[in-house]
């Protein structure tokens, strides 16, 4: 875990280091989704045969082997507890409400030149899904990818999860169930992307592949973007908490480590303006890594990639956190709106202390996938958006055409087009 103050003298280039060290795939990763989806656009089942095998161990020889039923699903659903199924469905139902709203509204309008232009927006036909079965079988985030989709109108949504031995989760089948999922395929890994973006003899190609992975999930994707819409090249989780001393340390020591314990690469950093206060949590963190499920990954996480930065003041906060373009923000203070407007880059920003990251995790409502890696400078959250399209109309009638078809003539004729010219000459005659 780095350390640093604002009031060293090569604080700068410390900071720097942070900011830009790589927590990502290498070229080796690359080079092996090459090959994997080589094979899988060439072969097709056969490939994903071969790999489900070598990787997850499960063998894909009669057709129970390839789909998870909804049948299966409404089972798991029925099963659980009556305090987790209520879970569920208040996350499905706060982060469906809170998609609703980001429907775009149509355009129609005839501006002072008497020409009718305006938009449509139109979801994609089919969605890929990806849901992770390993490492990170997570229901909610199944819930945060496929209820924005539904939202968006589309009609095909379709699910690949890795089924390690042939074992599913059945929070995540639970989920597909509340979701409304239409097929759910037993492959993962880059080859259930490839198979997802070419299309097999078994599964039909979408328009659109969302959701979280590992790295060559991830690698996958980039190199599949094109071919097919993606939401985004994601990477390790990442925190950054702001801190005053009036917090409470274990608090803040329990919200870093949330996403520590996501994987051994996730970062979690802490910026207070009070040394004292960071040396507390650091302690509280030590006693917290003793007792956790997950201590083994998540110290490997705030040992190789966390920091504590003490700043001469929290004014200061705001320009490094915009450096550092996090996933998540937290803004532990008693008055986070001044910093808020100061923050240009974050995936998502928590308020106050009583808004921890986790709870944005499950059931806030807004989405949980989001820009890592510093992308947040230029990308944002999954939405509706993702997985629909913005169709431009024009309409124009002689006049209209009067008015402005002289001015299209001459640009056309200087960008050395004449048909273009003509096309529109032909008409103002």
């Amino acid at each position: 875990m780095q350390q640093l103050s604002t009031s060293d003298q090569n604080f700068t280039a410390q900071f720097r280091k942070l900011v830009n060290a790589r927590r990502e795939s290498d070229a080796d990763v690359a080079l092996q989704v090459t090959d994997i989806l080589r094979e899988v656009r060439a072969r097709g089942d056969a490939a994903l045969e071969e790999y489900s095998m070598r990787y997850d161990g499960h063998a894909l020889t009669i057709d129970d082997d390839w789909v998870i039923t909804p049948e299966r699903c409404k089972d798991a659903y029925d099963g659980l507890d009556s305090e987790l199924r209520g879970a569920l469905e208040l996350a499905a139902d706060r982060i469906r409400a809170y998609h609703e709203a980001q429907l775009p509204p149509d355009r129609d309008f005839t501006d002072a030149a008497g020409v009718r232009q305006g938009a449509i927006w139109r979801p994609v036909d089919a969605a890929g899904l990806y849901v992770p079965g390993g490492r990170a079988a997570y229901p909610s985030s199944l819930l945060m990818n496929a209820i924005p989709a539904k939202v968006a109108g589309v009609e095909r949504l379709v699910v690949t999860t890795p089924t390690p031995k042939g074992e599913s989760n059945p929070l995540v089948l639970a989920a597909a169930h509340i979701a409304g999922i239409d097929e759910i395929w037993r492959v993962g890994g880059a080859q259930a992307v490839a198979a997802l973006a070419y299309g097999t003899d078994r599964i039909e190609k979408v328009d659109v592949i969302t959701g979280p992975g590992n790295a060559w999930v991830a690698e996958a994707k980039r190199q599949l973007y094109g071919v097919v819409g993606i939401d985004m090249v994601a990477g390790p989780s990442e925190i950054l908490v702001i801190a005053d001393k009036d917090n409470n340390p274990e608090w803040i020591a329990a919200d870093l480590l949330s996403q520590a314990e996501h994987d051994p690469t996730s970062q979690s950093i802490l910026i207070t303006d009070d040394a004292t206060f960071g040396a507390l949590v650091e302690d509280c963190i030590d006693l917290q890594l003793a007792t956790l499920a997950t201590s083994k990954t998540a110290k490997a996480s705030w040992d190789e990639h966390g920091a504590i930065i003490v700043v001469g003041s929290l004014d200061e906060a705001p320009a490094l956190a915009n450096e550092l373009a996090a996933e998540h923000v937290e803004l532990a203070v008693a008055d986070p709106e001044p910093l808020l407007k100061a923050i240009r880059h974050a995936g998502s920003v928590f308020l106050g202390r009583m808004t921890p990251e986790a709870v944005g995790d499950y059931v806030a409502g807004p989405n949980h996938v989001l820009p890592t890696g510093r992308r947040a400078r230029f990308a944002s959250g999954l939405s509706v958006l993702d997985f629909m399209k913005r169709t431009s109309f024009i309409s124009l009638d002689e006049a209209a055409l009067g008015a402005i078809g002289p001015a299209a003539v001459a640009l056309a004729h200087a960008e050395g087009l004449p048909a273009h010219a003509k096309s529109v000459e032909l008409r103002l005659k």
